[in-house]
């Protein structure tokens, strides 16, 4: 064992006996123990004589135990703590062992030294650090088919971060050529080479679960324990009918069960399997997803899922890098790899370190990089394998009904339990009277089950599990409706909580506007000019010298993240975002080249445009060697970084401050007309400045300022006016100055006389008290950040109580997606990561399509308290008819068969009809029900409470006084009753049912034959009335009915629809 010993505060290993190197069987444990010897490394064998007294108790417990200790990083786990005074004794007993210390030491050094070198080989081995070459052997298929190397070798390179390998294979170029690509013209595609590419690498799609069969659906259906109880009643029913009555007699109850039961079933399977072929079609369009791809020497514009190694993709901030691949060039590129490791801090990509993951995200920077692994292969890929496909979680409202149907269910429960406790009783008081008790006949026991079959029948009617399945039936037909409307919902609840909403937050530029960007005014050099047509920027080019438009298009064609490309017929197209087009175009306009601009300078480096600098700079190296930077973004940010501008003749002039006002005066000027201002400027470096020191802020000489026309979309002014008559306030967040905001949001009519508009900077310097008087009036919010955004959606949601929906485009928009209640995405111009913070996904950019949204999201609302109305309705006097008439009478006149048709009608069937109705503009003059409103309001109670009232009446009389109205006597005057009674039931939900359309308007029919789905359903339930009382009477315990029965039916049912009326007129 080793000794320690303590001695004013430090410790020391004294001794290790019977320990040397033939104990160590490998050269790390060698490594390991050589820093625990206290004489540099030499293990000490003592003498024999030498005795160590007995180690001191420790606190742990009565038995002596070793205390584990840390010495140099080892844990030691046989270290044991000795007295102060026994340690003067051991010390002067090891002064006897130093002679022998100094024998064994000259031969121990040569020892360690031996190992050590031993075990630096061994970890050179383990670190894969040998000096041996890196061989490999390409695969026989692969060197057929003419590449030189496999989608293995490349998987392990990028996965495992393998610097070593990449080198071994020449690097990121060396890649390259061994999959025939080029790192400035990408592959070259034929049909061939194509199919070639995808059998050897594979296609860049993840393996998906497959679709869940119809009979799968019908399988969970029948997993219903009420149903199942039902089956079990029916079988029984089945056996002691039969053996009692015999074949077919005594069989028809329960195979009308039976019947019953596998048309709830089916009906229900139906509903749920269209429902997943809807989602999953959604799901499809969810992953539409394209990419800039350099393929055949030109940039082109693919679907992720025809990626193929070897292609050229080009990223930006808040793309999703689609595949597995190496980095090839690009500037700032820090990678979000959360969704793979969990880790939040970024990942700095450079040509040292340049693995780039599939499913990862660029925060910051842009850069080119070549495709390497693709689909199932890919890391990402191999995640998604591992993860069973999940659906959307239940939406806030799905949650609120269920809540109410178990409620709703306890109490038919209760009320079936004491249904059935009564008609037993009846049955056991008749038997009783007529002195029977003690004789039971299969009759009996029949009449027992069809007491237990209504009872459970009347939790099968109790239970409106039609509740969730209209909400899911709504949404999923609000989801269809509104993708043909350019909305791409990708959460369901959004659907709801967008009908609640009382608040917008949009963005301008391409929500408001058509983002359909052109330069119609510059400032170059003090010169103002109009640029709408060839002649102008002619002019432009001739008042400003060769030297100072050289300086302006160099500025143009390389502080740009678009690109100017030839398609493959030769046009020359202008991609990137609309800003940087517009740009692009005036260069273009002005007779530059872009490509010889982008050839004669090097690029150093580049910091992109984001939402909080609100510019972009880049360094260039001339040719001569020097360096210059270029930066360009918000009007007043790059003035006030401006000391100096260039006349005319290229001559550099101070910015004094007359020259200041006089350029401020022509921003707002521009402003003022609309127009969305960027200055232009640059600032020669000194030549120590290295690609790791950050672009300066300030000294700039000004070069121009632009400005660009942006249109209003058409049709926004008239979405603004029905937001407003619906209570939706519109605000306007922007990134652009201040005047040319309030010009948009006053053509917009965002901005009212009463309303405010303030700059970012200045709302964020405010304080609490301030912000809850300001907050309310704000309309316009100028040169925001990203941060305001999310102060201001955070502060209407927690003090004013607003519902906000929340637009945005850019990554630095995700925090406010994700505060808002409803985040709105731009499916053009937003951003991957932005798209993927939002709850609905706008693909024509355009605020109008949001109105819609909203529009929808009431009518999904409505549509589910419309169809709750109708069923609570049918729930109360179902329930109610069968409890009193079994107290009163000893007989429920609604037998399980009709029950379930009951069931049939208000679930499914009431779902359909009504959770599918279209909106209407009426919606939109409505106030939105906001946070707190409740779901089942006050008029419906009205209406369920009215329409219910009267269905009790109606049941009643017939049952009281039905056989005197229509004269019936005989054998089968009950049997005609209650077929009279179920009949006149079902046709007061048929008309109900048109009532439920409208809640508070008399007119209930107004559009009714636009809805082929209604129609339908209620035409469906008449005829399958029509059937089941005329045909199947022998199932379902009904008889034919006379002409003017039918008609006295029908007239009840209709009644109700007066009546509905006249309640209506009743105020709550």
């Amino acid at each position: 064992m080793a000794a320690v010993v303590h001695l004013r505060g430090w410790s020391r290993t004294i001794i290790r006996p019977s320990l040397s190197l033939s104990h160590f069987s490998t050269p790390h444990q060698c490594l390991r123990t050589s820093s625990l010897f206290p004489f540099r490394g030499c293990n000490f064998r003592p003498s024999a004589g030498l005795k160590l007294p007995e180690p001191e108790r420790t606190r742990a417990g009565k038995n002596r135990k070793l205390k584990r200790r840390v010495v140099d990083g080892e844990l030691r786990r046989d270290v044991v703590r000795f007295p102060l005074p026994e340690f003067n004794e051991i010390l002067q007993k090891f002064g006897r062992l130093e002679e022998e210390a100094v024998d064994t030491l000259v031969l121990l050094k040569e020892k360690l030294r031996v190992a050590v070198l031993v075990s630096k080989a061994a970890f050179q081995f383990i670190h894969g650090i040998a000096s041996t070459p890196n061989e490999y052997t390409i695969p026989v298929e692969v060197k057929d088919a003419g590449f030189g190397i496999c989608a293995e070798e490349l998987g392990s390179i990028v996965e495992g971060h393998d610097i070593k390998k990449l080198k071994g294979h020449g690097g990121v170029e060396g890649i390259a050529s061994k999959l025939c690509t080029s790192c400035t013209d990408g592959i070259n595609a034929t049909q061939d080479s194509v199919k070639a590419r995808q059998v050897v690498y594979g296609l860049n799609k993840f393996t998906e679960s497959p679709p869940r069969g119809f009979w799968l659906f019908v399988w969970e259906a029948l997993q219903d324990m009420t149903l199942i109880i039902l089956g079990v009643c029916a079988i029984v029913s089945l056996l002691v009918g039969v053996a009692s009555e015999g074949w077919p007699t005594g069989a028809h109850d329960g195979l009308g069960i039976v019947a019953s039961i596998l048309l709830v079933v089916f009906v229900t399977a139906t509903s749920d399997y269209r429902q997943s072929l809807q989602f999953k079609d959604l799901d499809k369009e969810k992953k539409k997803i394209s990419v800039h791809v350099t393929r055949n020497g030109y940039r082109q514009k693919l679907s992720i899922y025809d990626l193929l190694p070897g292609d050229l993709v080009h990223l930006s901030i808040g793309d999703q890098v689609p595949a597995d691949g190496l980095f090839v060039s690009g500037f700032s590129l820090l990678i979000n790899e959360s969704s793979l490791t969990g880790e939040s801090e970024p990942v700095a990509i450079t040509a040292d370190y340049p693995f780039l993951l599939s499913g990862t995200k660029v925060q910051d920077g842009s850069c080119k990089m070549l495709v390497t692994t693709v689909g199932m292969r890919t890391q990402w890929g191999k995640l998604m394998a591992t993860l069973s496909e999940g659906g959307d979680d239940e939406t806030p409202l799905q949650v609120k009904l269920n809540g109410v149907a178990t409620i709703i269910g306890k109490i038919g429960l209760f009320f079936a339990v004491l249904t059935f406790a009564v008609l037993t009783q009846s049955l056991f008081s008749h038997k009783w009277q007529e002195g029977t008790q003690l004789f039971w006949t299969g009759e009996d026991a029949l009449k027992l089950l069809e007491y237990f079959a209504v009872a459970v029948t009347i939790v099968v009617v109790a239970v409106p599990e039609g509740l969730p399945l209209a909400v899911t039936l709504s949404l999923a037909f609000a989801m269809k409706k509104m993708m043909n409307d350019k909305a791409l919902v990708r959460h369901l609840a959004a659907c709801e909580t967008m009908g609640s909403a009382t608040c917008i937050c949009s963005d301008k530029t391409g929500t408001l506007t058509t983002n359909h960007m052109t330069v119609v005014k510059s400032c170059i050099c003090g010169n103002i000019k109009e640029v709408s047509n060839p002649k102008e920027a002619d002019s432009i080019r001739s008042n400003i010298s060769d030297s100072v438009l050289k300086v302006l298009l160099q500025s143009i064609f390389n502080n740009t993240g678009g690109d100017v490309v030839r398609d493959k017929s030769g046009r020359v197209e202008i991609l990137g975002t609309p800003t940087e087009t517009a740009l692009l175009e005036f260069g273009l306009s002005l007779g530059g080249d872009f490509q010889l601009m982008r050839q004669e300078c090097k690029l150093l480096k580049v910091e992109p445009f984001n939402s909080a600098k609100k510019r972009m700079a880049v360094v260039l190296q001339l040719p001569d060697g020097s360096l210059r930077a270029h930066c360009k973004g918000a009007s007043e940010i790059i003035l006030d970084a401006c000391d100096k501008y260039m006349d005319s003749t290229g001559n550099i002039i101070p910015l004094d401050e007359a020259s200041f006002n006089h350029l401020k005066d022509i921003i707002e000027r521009f402003a003022g007309e609309a127009l969305r201002t960027l200055c232009l400027a640059y600032l020669e470096l000194e030549d120590d400045f290295s690609q790791t020191s950050q672009i300066p802020s300030r000294g700039y000489t000004l070069l121009g300022i632009v400005g660009i026309k942006d249109p209003v979309r058409p049709g926004v002014k008239e979405s603004v006016e029905i937001c407003r008559s619906a209570g939706i306030t519109v605000r306007m967040v922007t990134g652009d100055n201040i005047t040319t905001a309030k010009a948009i949001a006053r053509e917009c009519g965002i901005l009212t006389d009463g309303g405010i508009a303030i700059e970012g900077p200045q709302f964020r310097e405010k304080k609490p008290e301030e912000m809850k008087e300001l907050i309310p009036k704000i309309q316009v919010m100028a040169r925001s950040s990203p941060l305001d955004k999310h102060t201001l959606v955070t502060n209407l949601r927690s003090i004013f109580d607003e519902v906000v929906a929340v637009t945005g485009d850019g990554t630095n928009d995700a925090p406010a997606l994700h505060e808002a209640d409803i985040g709105l995405a731009m499916g053009i111009a937003g951003t991957e990561v932005a798209k993927e913070s939002a709850d609905v996904i706008i693909l024509d950019d355009n605020f109008s399509t949001i109105v819609t949204v909203a529009k929808w999201g009431r009518s999904v609302y409505i549509n589910i308290q419309k169809f709750v109305q109708f069923q609570l309705t049918v729930n109360v006097v179902a329930l109610g008819v069968n409890f009193t008439s079994a107290c009163l009478t000893g007989n429920a006149p609604l037998t399980a068969v009709q029950l379930l048709w009951v069931n049939m009608i208000m679930d499914t069937l009431g779902a359909l009809a009504l959770a599918t109705e279209p909106p209407n503009d009426e919606l939109m003059k409505r106030s939105p029900v906001g946070r707190k409103g409740n779901f089942i309001s006050n008029v419906m109670w009205r209406n369920i409470i009215g329409q219910a009232v009267y269905q009790f009446f109606v049941i009643w009389y017939l049952q009281a006084h039905g056989k005197e109205v229509f004269q019936l006597d005989g054998p089968d005057a009950e049997l005609v009753l209650n077929t009279l009674i179920f009949n006149s039931f079902v046709f007061c939900q048929v008309f109900n049912e048109i009532n439920s359309r409208e809640m508070e308007k008399i007119n209930v029919l107004e559009g009714v034959l636009e809805n082929y789905v209604f129609v339908g359903v209620i035409s469906c339930t008449v005829i399958f009335q029509i059937i089941i009382v005329e045909y199947l009477g022998t199932f379902a315990s009904t008889t034919p009915l006379t002409l003017f029965q039918w008609i006295v039916c029908i007239l009840f049912g209709f009644l109700g629809m007066p009546v509905g009326a006249a309640i209506k007129l009743i105020h709550v």
